[in-house]
């Protein structure tokens, strides 16, 4: 099969592209540039979402609602996140590889954490990311002292959807707010070098930042954090139904996905995205 002239070391504008690292990402904090994220579940996108120059790809548990069908995230596997791990790392991207720890896969235990993040890191990723508050933090030390990097995954955690009542914007009151907050210190204290924020308030996502030493990743979260992630599929224009008020379609006015993945790109560095419109009050 023709592999139509994709060359994973190239970014859209021709110039060799050097490998993201845990070090550069972490820089972004100080230097502002800001972090491109898109999830990626597959050798063809990982090099595409590659070539347009996003920083990281995630393998999310998202891929069992967009591409299984389900209603939830809830019944991907671990050996389904790591067949599609494989697959986004294959093609060897210089975008720094980060896969989910799906339900059931770590919340027993650190010592059953470290075997599946084992799995993870065997299968190409670079990072987990994993979804919970202060609870985690024994998980997180257990994890980053055996050379795992992790991501905490803190507001809207999609696991938890049902104790959560729906997919609802989280930390709206002082004290949820504070409480987010003081779980995302903790977490950085005990190792974690990335705090994912999920579908928060604009304000609470600045002070989140601003408290933090390590990068956030925002979804939903407003313009104020080091970075942002959408799912590809949303951004293509692709999952049917409604979509989330912090999605933007980049297929409008697109000549091809490649196209609208590089306005993505462009829009998240320069911070015309997220607009106002994307985001949440308090």
């Amino acid at each position: 099969m023709a592999n139509y002239g994709i060359d994973s070391e190239k970014s859209a504008s021709g110039a060799a592209r050097k490998a993201v690292t845990l070090r550069d990402l972490k820089a972004r904090k100080t230097s502002g540039e800001r972090i491109v994220m898109l999830t990626c579940y597959d050798a063809s996108f990982s090099q595409v979402l590659d070539d347009c120059g996003v920083d990281v790809l995630l393998i999310g548990d998202s891929l069992g609602m967009v591409l299984q069908g389900h209603a939830s995230t809830l019944p991907v596997t671990m050996d389904q996140i790591v067949y599609h791990t494989e697959c986004v790392a294959r093609p060897k991207p210089k975008a720094w590889v980060l896969a989910d720890m799906p339900f059931g896969s770590y919340q027993e235990s650190p010592a059953q954490a470290y075997a599946n993040a084992a799995r993870l890191m065997a299968a190409g990723a670079q990072m987990v990311k994993i979804e919970g508050g202060a609870w985690l933090a024994p998980t997180v030390e257990f994890l980053t002292q055996r050379g795992i990097p992790v991501c905490a995954h803190l507001g809207l955690t999609p696991q938890s959807v049902h104790q959560l009542g729906g997919y609802r914007v989280q930390g709206r009151d002082d004290a949820a707010a504070k409480q987010l907050i003081a779980d995302a210190k903790l977490l950085q204290t005990s190792g974690a070098d990335m705090v994912l924020v999920e579908l928060i308030p604009t304000p609470l996502g600045r002070a989140l930042t601003e408290s933090l030493s390590v990068p956030t990743i925002g979804i939903g979260a407003g313009p104020h954090t080091t970075g942002q992630v959408l799912v590809l599929h949303d951004i293509l224009d692709v999952t049917p139904g409604k979509k989330a008020r912090f999605v933007k379609n980049y297929m409008a006015g697109a000549g091809s996905i490649r196209e609208a993945i590089s306005r993505y790109v462009a829009e998240v560095r320069s911070g015309a995205y997220p607009a106002p419109e994307h985001g949440f009050e308090s």
